[in-house]
């Protein structure tokens, strides 16, 4: 990348043509580079962490299926002892860096590691009262909210491509698709939601 130029995300050129009008029945916007850290930790010291990084995080480590914290940062849970940190774009440095600490913070180390993923994957967030419609188009979960709700998130499967699926809102919901799949993804989207714009 030529120096002075700002970095490109994915789905920039497809930028114009998402529909993101206030109050339309769906929208769809790119969240641009947030800071994206994948932690693991070994499963019985999961429940020790949170403390140790409480003033960084400001939440607990979430239980199977959901998310802690509310903006920035939050955390994902995407398996048994992993978990994904984001934050606000440009944090992942010092982010990176606190969790290492919390790690080995007093010398008495977790067994864990923290490692930069933010360029892995495109983000994308998609709302609007005809959200769940779209998504029901191409993604096998059941997304009834007495199912899935707010605060809750899973890795599947969207139209094809795997991504993490977390419901933010009642109608808000943030994809995280490989950089490699976010142009297919991104135009799967604009076709799923021709009916509702």
């Amino acid at each position: 990348m030529a120096e002075g130029r700002a970095p490109r995300s994915a789905v920039a050129h497809l930028a114009p043509d998402f529909p993101d009008r206030p109050g339309g029945a769906v929208r769809l916007r790119e969240v641009a580079f947030p800071a994206q850290i994948e932690l693991r930790l070994d499963d019985e010291e999961a429940g020790s962490f949170g403390p140790r990084a409480g003033r960084l995080l400001r939440c607990d480590i979430p239980a199977r299926g959901h998310v802690t914290g509310v903006g920035d940062p939050c955390v994902l849970w995407l398996g048994p002892g992993r978990y994904l940190v984001m934050d606000r774009p440009g944090s992942a440095h010092g982010l990176l860096t606190g969790l290492e600490d919390a790690l080995g913070a007093d010398g008495g180390g977790i067994r864990g590691s923290a490692v930069d993923v933010s360029a892995a994957r495109t983000v994308l967030d998609l709302s609007g009262p005809s959200a769940r419609a779209v998504l029901a188009h191409g993604c096998p979960l059941d997304l009834h909210p007495s199912r899935f709700g707010p605060g809750r998130c899973a890795q599947t499967v969207l139209a094809q491509a795997q991504v993490v699926l977390h419901q933010t809102g009642a109608t808000d919901y943030r994809i995280l698709v490989r950089a490699s799949y976010a142009d297919y993804l991104a135009r799967w989207f604009l076709d799923a939601m021709t009916e509702y714009v």
